[in-house]
């Protein structure tokens, strides 16, 4: 098995794009998606608004994570919020998501990050169990909001 974790190239947007699509197919969110290639291109490597790894097993796109930094007030230094982490079906349960796991924590530490962030759906027991096994806890006592942008008034 030949894996190679890299930083994503501006050619690539339509393949992040195919790992959005595929990540909200897996969430039931599929009708959510309004992205385009476009968008990608510009808002992560125009703007760099977020950062994306992409995992390749034997030179075949396997998985996806897409991250950006944010700021902990309390800790006074910026934070790491992961907003996707992704791996084809077919590629699961071989160390792929493990391996993009651990590469995001490398890139946390390296850049002085405070603490690493995400969300995950209730639902989702595999991925709740596998961030459990890494120290995650849950925030239970924190609500997530979200207001969108339709009603930014």
């Amino acid at each position: 098995m030949n894996l190679d974790i890299r930083y994503a190239k501006p050619s690539e947007s339509e393949l992040i794009l195919e790992f959005i699509k595929g990540i909200a197919d897996y969430e039931l969110l599929s009708d959510q998606v309004i992205a385009t290639k476009d968008d990608i291109y510009q808002s992560i490597f125009i703007e760099k608004s977020a950062n994306v790894i992409i995992a390749f097993l034997d030179n075949n796109p396997a998985g996806f994570a897409l991250f950006f930094y944010n700021y902990s007030t309390f800790k006074g230094r910026k934070g790491f919020y992961l907003e996707d982490l992704y791996v084809h079906e077919q590629y699961r349960k071989i160390g792929i998501g493990k391996a993009l796991f651990e590469h995001l924590l490398k890139i946390a530490k390296e850049n002085n990050c405070g603490r690493m962030e995400w969300v995950c759906l209730n639902w989702n027991k595999p991925a709740i169990d596998f961030y459990l096994s890494k120290k995650a806890r849950p925030m239970s006592e924190w609500t997530t909001f979200r207001i969108d942008e339709k009603d930014f008034s």
